[in-house]
């Protein structure tokens, strides 16, 4: 074994035994133990730091009960990260966006991946250039520069071309993302009433219209970019790499190549642990500013909804309050991000720069220093066999290489065109280090898509959670589950249905009932008792807990709330929706009809006034509450249904006008239920439904006549039974002036004070109705109460 030496001063011996000794390491059976144990004491480090954390994770788990281990793992099923579950949730949205091979987005990822994969050549091909380009100057090759010259801007022509290609090809990529997971979230949406459902009846998203919109946009475009932005560079990696341990095996010959691959494995193996290890999980704080976001608008949203009513309290202030709440919010949140983003990407514009750099100078380096020092042994071995010293001194020569016939323009053209390959391939790892904190927001908008679409799913086949609904100490009726018959002779029966909100609250217990064509029912009681709620269970809105219902099919009953809902439309729209113009016509029916039916409510001068049947305007401000209500009536009389479910729908029209239109509903044979405080509307109706607000109620035949002089006898007693109070609070004072007592108040003589006693003084009639201490009559009627009769008093008149 020889010993090298190198004399003080001479740099160039000093660079060639360097040069030797590191190809010696890398290229010898030592150096390969070195580097794998480098790679492996990394490997080491990082799985006992994973066996630690699962070793914590045990132990942290054996002390939780069940119910934390439950609450735990929905926790982590819940998690915003880049796991498997994102994966699994990126899939399944993938299946929707990308419906198959033959699709037009498949065939735009398809012309997308052709120009990205035409690019990483063009950059091949581009570095090859630059080589020869500062070959011809350190040749000092005139022509030959500016032929190379010549060729490099003829390059860029396509290659700007197809770079333009490459951003306007990932523009339509994610439209058309996005156009196709729209339709999608849209046909479910609109579907089984999902819409209203949704808000009313499920409790799992709070923003449905910021989903929609700005979360599926998002999503899209996280999704188009990222793989534009993560393709090429896995292509660039793989064919620079290529192109480079080409280049080496020709410089330095095989071995040389090893070290330069140890270095760029350790390099980015470590950078990305050390990036994975540090990184925030931006997911998860990319989808609170989401729902921050979402919440903010919704209170912008309310504030405009309700701004009348705001208006008339003077509520400003307060609503000032929560909006810069929920402002404050969301900065705090997009804050948060940037102070998180700021650290890590300080860590990671040091690794990949500075680290990454001084890597590549050593892998540029290697090869080059490990030529020369090779050159040097031929040359010393030749000399020792005695080639002469002619032979040594031209190996040694720097302007022509022995053995390898290269030139010093030829060794330059290739370090240019090894820098260029570096580099391009360093960027392209950049870019895929980089883009974890991408990849990571993208599992946020996943999340939040997947969710709402999985939400979206559930509500259209029947399936409801409310957060603000305990389960566990819910009402039982909550679990079972009731029956729904389609009628096909407009039969509609209720037997043994429970009356239950979306929040469990149960109304009626047992409500049974039966109505068939020209049975035309009143519905009254108390506020919250259930009538609108019955509705609801009749048009379908509401599940059914229990029990049968039997009911027609939808179109032939036809529901018109006290705020009767005005679409965008034209005034001919107002009047037929949810018909189209197209279904009109189908139907048989002209603007002369239209015409007809606005003149029966009374609303015929509307047409001229707005200026034709083709005249768009914000209706909701144009119409007054009357006309709004009378447009509501309108299009019940052009749809003409078997059953008209009527909800205090004409609250704002005269009374006269309101009798007009309810008789010609039953003229053309409309059956009637009506919810209604109007006893003027009693003798259009056959028979009554009465709750008490107490989870009971009646069913029963009306008549109206009897009925009416209930309600003026009622009025009377209230009327006379209202000054009782008074009077007995002034003959209390007339006592104390005189100084005497009277039999009719408390401790005043013979008797005590007793509303039976004040009541003795008024007409006999009322004298037999039972009076409460407060002198209220109480209720007089029969009623059933959670299935059960109970009865009471009554008188039919005086």
């Amino acid at each position: 074994m020889t010993t090298d030496t190198v004399r003080p001063g001479n740099r160039s011996a000093g660079a060639a035994l360097l040069a030797k000794r590191l190809l010696a390491l890398v290229g010898s059976t030592q150096g390969k133990i070195a580097t794998a144990g480098v790679v492996a004491a990394v490997v080491a480090a990082v799985v006992k730091k994973r066996r630690e954390r699962a070793k914590a994770h045990r132990a942290l788990m054996a002390s939780l009960s069940e119910d934390e281990k439950k609450a735990l793992s929905l926790r982590r099923k819940n998690r915003v990260a880049v796991n498997s579950e994102f994966f699994r949730r990126l899939q399944y949205l993938l299946r929707i966006v990308l419906p198959g091979w033959r699709s037009k987005e498949a065939m735009l990822l398809l012309l997308h991946s052709s120009f990205l994969v035409v690019r990483t050549f063009l950059s091949l091909y581009v570095a090859s250039l630059d080589g020869a380009i500062v070959k011809s100057i350190v040749e000092r090759e005139g022509r030959q520069f500016l032929w190379e010259l010549t060729k490099w801007i003829g390059i860029a022509i396509p290659a700007t071309y197809i770079n333009s290609m490459i951003r306007f090809l990932e523009s339509k990529l994610a439209l058309a993302f996005r156009s196709r997971l729209v339709e999608h979230v849209y046909r479910v949406y609109m579907n089984n009433e999902t819409y209203y459902r949704i808000g009313n009846l499920d409790g799992r998203i709070a923003n449905a219209d910021q989903c929609m919109t700005e979360d599926v946009s998002r999503f899209c475009n996280h999704l188009a970019h990222l793989y534009s932005h993560l393709s090429k560079p896995f292509l660039d990696v793989l064919l620079m790499t290529g192109q480079l341990l080409r280049l080496g095996v020709q410089t330095a010959g095989a071995k040389s190549t090893f070290g330069p691959i140890g270095i760029a494995a350790i390099a980015v193996g470590c950078t990305a642990q050390i990036l994975q290890l540090t990184s925030p999980p931006f997911g998860k704080l990319v989808a609170d500013q989401a729902s921050r976001d979402g919440h903010l608008r919704y209170v912008h949203s309310r504030l405009i909804t309700h701004a009348e009513e705001i208006a008339f309290y003077g509520g400003d202030k307060i609503e000032m309050g929560y909006l810069a709440k929920a402002y404050q919010a969301l900065v705090s949140q997009i804050n948060l991000i940037y102070r998180e983003r700021i650290l890590y990407v300080m860590l990671e514009q040091f690794l990949m720069k500075y680290v990454w750099s001084a890597s590549g100078m050593c892998m540029i380096a290697i090869p080059a220093l490990a030529s020369k020092a090779m050159l040097e042994q031929q040359a010393a071995a030749a000399a020792a066999a005695g080639a002469g010293g002619a032979a040594a001194a031209a190996a040694s020569k720097p302007s022509s290489v022995q053995g390898f016939g290269e030139t010093a323009g030829e060794r330059t053209e290739k370090f240019m065109t090894a820098r260029s390959l570096l580099s391009t391939a360093a960027d392209a790892v950049e870019r895929i280090m980089s883009s974890y904190k991408e990849v990571t927001e993208l599992a946020g908008y996943t999340a939040r898509v997947h969710e709402m679409v999985s939400v979206f799913k559930d509500v259209e086949s029947g399936h409801f959670e409310r957060k603000s609904l305990d389960v566990e100490h819910a009402d039982p009726i909550l679990q079972g589950t009731g029956t729904v018959i389609e009628s096909h002779d407009d039969l509609v029966k209720l037997d043994n249905i429970p009356v239950v909100t979306p929040n469990g609250d149960v109304l009626v217990r047992s409500l049974s009932f039966e109505i068939r064509p020209h049975m035309h029912l009143l519905i009254t009681g108390p506020n919250g008792c259930g009538k609108s709620s019955t509705f609801r269970l009749l048009g379908g809105l509401w599940p059914i807990y229990g029990g049968t219902l039997t009911r027609p099919k939808r179109s032939n009953m036809f529901y018109i709330p006290q705020r009767p809902y005005l679409s965008l439309g034209n005034l001919r729209e107002q009047v037929i929706y949810p018909d189209t113009v197209e279904d009109m016509r189908a139907k048989g029916r002209t603007d002369e009809f239209l015409e007809g039916v606005l003149n029966v409510v009374n609303l015929g001068y509307v047409v001229k006034r707005e200026g034709g049947w083709d005249a768009i305007n914000d209706w909701h401000d144009v119409l007054s509450g009357g006309e709004k209500q009378r447009i509501g009536m309108a299009r019940l009389f052009y749809h003409k249904p078997s059953y008209a479910l009527l909800d205090e729908c004409t609250s704002a029209v005269s009374i006269d006008v309101e009798g007009q239109m309810y008789q010609h509903a039953k003229d053309i044979g409309i059956t009637l239920l009506t919810v209604t405080h109007r006893p003027s509307l009693w003798k259009f109706h056959t028979h009554l439904l009465q709750f008490d607000g107490e989870g009971g109620y009646k069913f029963s035949e009306l008549d109206a006549t009897a009925r009416f002089s209930l309600k003026e006898e009622k009025s009377q007693l209230e009327a006379q039974l209202s000054g009782i109070p008074k009077a007995q609070s002034r003959l209390r004072e007339l006592c104390q002036l005189l100084g005497e007592d009277s039999v009719l108040l408390e401790g005043g003589g013979a008797r005590p004070h007793s509303s039976a006693a004040v009541v003795s003084s008024i007409p006999s009639s009322a004298a037999d109705d039972e009076v409460d201490a407060t002198g209220h009559s109480e209720s007089t009627e029969a009623t059933t109460k959670n299935g059960k009769q109970k009865s009471g008093r009554s008188r039919a008149g005086k």
